[in-house]
């Protein structure tokens, strides 16, 4: 079993910057490839970005390359989303994610994924 606990969100106003973290505990966090999702008020949840275990590879959405950047530190267990220049299309609850492979194909759908945190919410004022 792995437990995540997301942390970093609020409110800024656009073009600020937030980073979320999240902790894990209870499984081999280092064999884990990592992902943040978020859904927004009567909206599917959508990929954001992933990260393999060995930090090899990085994958984000379109929306979001080149203003969020995820990151991990496996002595840490805990993995980051850096987002900058935040727009108010970014408002949402953001979720991070397990998954019990080092880097499956399948790294950018909500299904590939074995954990899911609370989420944390991120507002972004115009």
């Amino acid at each position: 079993q792995v437990q995540l606990v997301e942390s970093g969100g609020g409110l800024v106003q656009a073009g600020g910057s937030l980073r979320l973290s999240c902790a894990a505990s209870g499984r081999t966090f280092s064999s884990s490839a990592m992902g943040w999702f978020r859904q927004a008020p009567g909206k599917e949840r959508e990929f954001v970005g992933a990260i393999t275990c060995s930090v090899v590879n990085t994958y984000y959405a379109d929306s979001v390359r080149g203003r969020f950047t995820i990151s991990r530190d496996n002595a840490k267990n805990t993995v980051y989303l850096q987002m900058n220049s935040l727009k108010p299309e970014d408002k949402a609850v953001y979720y991070c994610a397990a998954d019990k492979s080092c880097g499956d194909p399948r790294i950018r759908y909500a299904y590939a994924y074995d954990y899911w945190g609370q989420g944390t919410q991120v507002t972004v004022s115009s």
